[in-house]
């Protein structure tokens, strides 16, 4: 007969001589290990079980998480920029906030990282992979006990890597080497007495496209799926704002791309840009594998949740554009994939819009983890609606972008996204805003801010999202201290 009061005082024992939280009640959460894997730059719909994915994309991995796990099919960020989107996933804080708005600026002193709660509560923490706030600075930061990671971008091939402070050259290619990497860490260092927390952060799909040399050319000659928008036709920008029109030759438009028009014979075509776009997604979806395999080989299944995400969307030809940066929906989107074996029901759903900010004070309710009264977080747990459970929940989302001079063909813009419809602001431009309605125009082909049926409901979202950034101080833009060239060309003859 089980000595139930016997395994209750081990328990407890163990929680109090550890230090942790964890002293499971019947209602509490069963995991104690989370992984978040992060890429970069991939959309939202590149994803073989998507029905908006190119027919002979694969990604078996991702399905499996979908198929055996959670898919949340509106995910978003608040802003589609490497560092700041990084920074917000950390400290569950809009860009406004935590104020790193553009890749080169360092994280503010004081900022407080969601791991250091973790800890605190006594869990083991590792960074494997792109850190990028800050720019060249690859040095350990706070909240992680180990820490692998480069200056920057990184490379795709042969990384030389921070290994907690002292330097290692690698040879393969960077997202093999990184999760070669997390799976040392889980495999030989991890304290084996305490749950722990793994960051793994990939370089790919970053552009330029480059997948593993075993996947390259694995899709060339496939048919390429060309959004509508990609055209330059008097039909595709006939509302559109005059910005919009224009990034279309800039360094991130179609028709520069940095190799010339996408009709035309440059090289590298835009067809085998696409092309190294996929491959680059297939060659993470194969180390996402490695991560899930090792997983179930290690006995982890059962206490450990795996979430997948990127740090931005990607336009693929949408409006003449490539990047992200914009608020239109490639740009904003981003995959979201939450795998807990006997936690969440396979083949789970969720519709409700989630963001970026709101991956921090996930993790810390699934790892059973109180953040101080004083931590400051505008994002909310969507632990209760990956298992199922009916919560309140927001009905619309904000998304924000600062004017980079060194890439400034897509202006300073605000913009609030609802179920249906979509206000955009653009701040310090002679230009008219936008307003889409998503149901009906899912392509965002047609700009309806002069439309006088649609007036009262853009002031009405008008007032919103501008209520909500004043709230938070989130209408103070940043300004920049341009370097190099840019004072050269600033001088007078």
């Amino acid at each position: 007969m089980t000595n139930r009061p016997v395994i209750a005082i081990l328990a407890l024992m163990y929680s109090l001589c550890s230090g942790l939280p964890w002293a499971r009640g019947q209602d509490a959460p069963a995991v104690r290990n989370v992984i978040l894997v992060l890429s970069d730059d991939h959309r939202y719909d590149f994803m073989s079980f998507h029905p908006g994915a190119p027919e002979w994309l694969e990604t078996p991995a991702m399905d499996y998480l979908a198929e055996h796990g959670a898919y949340v099919a509106n995910a978003f960020v608040t802003t589609s920029l490497c560092s700041p989107v990084r920074a917000s996933i950390l400290t569950g804080q809009y860009m406004h906030r935590h104020g790193i708005v553009d890749n080169q600026r360092p994280e503010p002193p004081g900022t407080v990282f969601f791991p250091q709660y973790l800890q605190q509560a006594g869990a083991a923490t590792a960074l494997v992979g792109k850190w990028h706030m800050g720019h060249d600075d690859d040095s350990p930061r706070a909240g992680f006990d180990h820490w692998v990671s480069f200056p920057g971008q990184g490379v795709y091939f042969d990384p030389v890597l921070n290994i907690n402070g002292e330097r290692q050259a690698f040879e393969g290619y960077d997202a093999d080497v990184l999760t070669t990497e997390a799976l040392r860490w889980m495999r030989e260092e991890r304290p084996r007495d305490r749950p722990f927390y793994l960051h793994l952060a990939f370089k790919a799909p970053h552009y330029p496209f480059q997948p593993a040399a075993r996947h390259q050319g694995r899709y060339a000659g496939k048919p390429i799926p060309y959004p509508d928008t990609i055209a330059r036709t008097e039909r595709n920008y006939r509302t559109q704002p005059r910005w919009v029109r224009e990034r279309r030759y800039s360094i991130h438009g179609i028709d520069h791309m940095e190799t010339g028009r996408y009709d035309d014979d440059p090289v590298p075509s835009f067809e085998e840009w696409y092309y190294g776009y996929c491959e680059s997604i297939h060659s993470i979806d194969e180390n996402l594998g490695r991560v899930i395999a090792a997983v179930r080989e290690q006995g982890l299944a059962e206490s450990t949740m795996v979430i997948y995400m990127s740090d931005g969307g990607f336009h693929m030809g949408e409006h003449g554009f490539y990047d992200k940066r914009a608020a239109f929906e490639p740009s904003i989107r981003i995959p979201l994939l939450v795998w807990a074996p006997g936690l969440i029901e396979p083949g789970t759903r969720v519709e409700q819009m989630v963001q970026n900010i709101d991956i921090a004070p996930t993790v810390l309710e699934a790892m059973n983890v109180v953040a101080p009264e004083t931590a400051e977080m505008a994002g909310k747990s969507f632990f209760p609606l990956l298992q199922g459970q009916p919560v309140p929940w927001r009905d619309y989302v904000l998304y924000e972008y600062h004017w980079e001079w060194n890439f400034p063909a897509t202006p300073t813009l605000l913009a609030i996204r609802t179920e249906q419809y979509k206000y955009v602001y653009y701040h310090g431009v002679w230009d008219i805003d936008s307003f889409h309605d998503l149901v009906n125009d899912p392509a965002e082909r047609h700009n309806l801010i002069d439309v006088p049926s649609y007036q009262d409901k853009i002031q009405e979202l008008r007032e919103t999202m501008f209520a909500d950034f004043a709230a938070g101080g989130g209408l103070n833009a940043p300004i920049r201290v341009p370097t190099g060239e840019r004072l050269d060309q600033r001088k007078l003859p």
